[in-house]
Formats: structure tokens, sequence, C-alpha cells
């Protein structure tokens, strides 16, 4: 009867380990969350995980290209033409600094800052390269060849 006991705590005890094992396993696989970058409008915000991210290093020059195409995922957010947007990126992002492009052209100059404002008006502006009701702008962190991550919004004009 003693054996018995020992024998199904054995296999209870074994079969615990073995399942918080497989739970740190599974966290170990897990990606680290990147840095967020949030854009305001009024009371509405956005936020998001970079599209593209290599923990900190800098990014190969074609990846940048796909992720600046690529418009899967991209979250919006409406602008009113009159309204200021305000953007906002992690520490992290500041500390190696970012620039704010516009349908992939640069839109600002690299701040250090956590936080930057733009009317809203320029976003719909053909003097500043925009088409349309929508424009996708990207916040790129680093700059040139060191770009080491990149996050992306799409911002539609509010006709309200």
């Amino acid at each position: 009867m003693t054996s018995l006991r020992f024998t199904v705590r054995h296999r209870r005890t074994v079969a615990a380990t073995g399942a918080i094992a497989a739970g740190l396993l599974l966290l170990s696989a897990c990606d680290k969350p990147t840095p967020l970058a949030t854009i305001t409008v009024g009371s509405s915000t956005v936020t998001s995980e970079a599209a593209c991210y290599n923990d900190g290093k800098a990014l190969m020059a074609s990846d940048l290209k796909d992720c600046l195409q690529n418009t899967k995922d991209v979250k919006s957010i409406s602008v009113d033409p009159d309204a200021t947007v305000r953007f906002g990126v992690d520490p992290k992002i500041a500390d190696k600094g970012w620039t704010i492009l516009m349908n992939g052209q640069p839109l600002t100059d690299s701040s250090k800052k956590t936080y930057r404002t733009v009317p809203g008006s320029v976003f719909f502006n053909q003097q500043y390269g925009a088409t349309g009701n929508s424009t996708k702008v990207s916040i790129v962190e680093g700059s040139g060849s060191n770009a080491t991550g990149l996050w992306s919004f799409n911002l539609k004009k509010d006709t309200n």
C-alpha cells in the first residue's frame, strides 16, 4: 500500500514538473513586445507595436522598404484637418531618435523627444505629397541605414 501511494505521488510530481517545464518553454518561445508608438487626435487614440523591428539592431534596407509598403494590420484613425495630431513614442524609441514619414517621405527632422505635434491639415495637403482622403504615416526609429524600427498608421480625413 505504501509503495502504491509513493508511485501515485511520484507520477503526480512528474506530471506537474512536466506541465511547468512545458509552460516555461512556451513562454520562452514568445517574442518580446516591441516598444509602442501612439497617435492621438482629440479624444481618439491608436497605439501600435512595430511593423518591423530587429530588437534594436539596424534593419536591412529591403526589409524597411517592404514594411513601408505593407498595408496589412495598419491601424487607422480619423483626423479632422483642423485638429492637432499628437505623436508619442516609447522612451526606447526616443533614445535612438525618430522621424515621422508621410507616404514614405520624411515629414519631420529626427527628434529625441517622446512627443511631437503636427497640424492635421498637413496630412491632406497636396503641397506635402498627400493624395485623397487617406494618408499613410510611419514613425521610423533611428535614421538612414541605422533604422531599427518602423510603426505605421493610416490617417483618414474626417469629413464631418
